[in-house]
């Protein structure tokens, strides 16, 4: 019985197997040269007169090309069409086949977001930083994603107040900016490789909105961190300073580097900078901002020399600590030796010099504040004296003026 079921059934897989083989194939997808027979035409224009030409040497030289892929790998949508021409319009590219890893960073930043939020955004994505036809290796010197060009391909957009409003602005934030900062010399002009560009503090794919996401590298809490990547003596010295210490615990009203640095035109230590400092370090510290100006060091750097100290040069720039601390360089056992820097050979009795007196702190100082209160009750007093002796004296020398004219009238001389 088994004998004879077994010869049935391969006798019908016999009878099938020319049925199974008459299936149609499947559709071949079009080559390259299928589609270059129409878009190798220069005169080849969308609808709107956009132009569809590709160059094929340019193809050819570029990653894709050099790697023998073909058009329908990212125009996935023709891998099965044997219509053509085609429709006009096309599925964009989807990376994601090859590049898994790069578009699901993509997926998470502030320019995907803004695309799914509206479909007209004008957001970037992968063509409009890395080309279409053309991309190459970020290492490649003609890459838009080198080193030395990405500056460039990023302000594309980001130099353009039409898609970035703050790109015109002059508060040290707008992006443009940063070609004049030390940052964007030594990479630009310099031609220093480890000078920093867009992606060193922003990311590459995975760009995040500072004022959006907590996750983003240049978010306050993380902007210490970020810098520190290249400048990790400072994020150590800032790290133990009140500013940091204040910052790890939360607080992200501290100042962090982008608030005394700024975003972007980020300067050098120069003369000028070192008067800035003022103005940044007094944009929170206001009355101490103020007691300085009343001193020798704040007059003559109101006159505009920079020659003399300003905040860092006594409370240092990162290193920062309360006077009562003993690591603080204007602590009682550090501040003899911070005033030497400017002033060698000076004793104990120098340091008695307050940098920051009030004469409208009593604690601080009583004996300066009961000599300014003096001198204010001396000037009230001296004023109001005159002036009652003013008041009382006015009648009587309009008396007199009247007898005077009272006199020339009636002919009558003074003896």
């Amino acid at each position: 019985m088994r004998m004879r079921f077994g010869g049935v059934l391969a006798a019908f897989l016999l009878t099938a197997a020319p049925l199974r083989a008459a299936a149609p194939a499947p559709p071949k997808p079009p080559a390259n040269d299928d589609c270059l027979a129409c878009h190798e035409d220069p005169s080849a224009k969308r609808a709107d007169g956009s132009s569809l030409f590709v160059d094929k040497k340019i193809f050819d030289g570029s990653v894709h090309g050099a790697a023998g892929a073909s058009c329908v790998d990212c125009h996935t949508d023709l891998a099965k069409t044997t219509d053509f021409p085609h429709p006009e319009k096309l599925a964009k590219p989807d990376c994601s086949g090859c590049h898994a890893q790069q578009v699901e960073d993509y997926g998470k930043s502030w320019h995907a977001a803004s695309r799914a939020k509206s479909p007209l955004s004008k957001a970037a994505w992968c063509s409009d930083c890395h080309g279409s036809h053309d991309i190459q290796r970020s290492s490649d010197k003609t890459s838009r994603t080198n080193h030395f060009n990405l500056p460039a391909t990023c302000m594309r957009c980001h130099g353009d107040p039409k898609f970035f409003p703050r790109a015109g602005g002059a508060d040290g934030s707008e992006p443009m900016s940063f070609h004049d900062s030390i940052h964007g010399k030594a990479l630009e002009k310099s031609g220093l490789k480890i000078a920093p560009n867009c992606a060193t503090c922003h990311g590459t794919h995975e760009i995040r909105s500072p004022r959006r996401d907590p996750k983003s590298t240049v978010a306050r809490a993380h902007v210490p961190s970020t810098c520190g990547t290249c400048h990790s003596k400072i994020l150590d010295e800032y790290a133990t300073s009140i500013h940091g210490e204040q910052l790890a615990k939360g607080n992200t009203g501290v100042p962090v580097c982008s608030d005394c640095h700024s975003a972007h035109a980020i300067a050098s230590s120069s003369d000028a900078r070192r008067l800035a400092i003022l103005r940044e370090c007094g944009g929170c510290h206001e009355r101490q901002l103020k007691t300085y100006r009343d001193t020798y060091h704040g007059q003559v750097s109101a006159m505009g020399f920079s020659r003399v100290a300003t905040c860092a040069d006594c409370h240092t720039a990162h290193e920062i600590h309360p006077a009562g601390d003993p690591r603080s360089s204007v602590g009682p056992a550090k501040r003899l030796t911070t005033c030497q820097r400017c002033h060698p050979g000076v004793g104990a009795s120098f340091v008695k010099y307050d940098p920051h007196a009030d004469t409208h702190d009593r604690g601080r100082s009583q004996l300066l504040w009961a000599t300014s209160l003096f001198m204010k009750i001396l000037l009230v007093g001296v004023f109001a004296f005159f002036g009652i002796h003013t008041v009382l004296w006015f009648p009587r020398s309009v008396k007199a003026r009247r007898d005077a004219n009272g006199k020339r009238k009636n002919g009558e001389r003074d003896v």
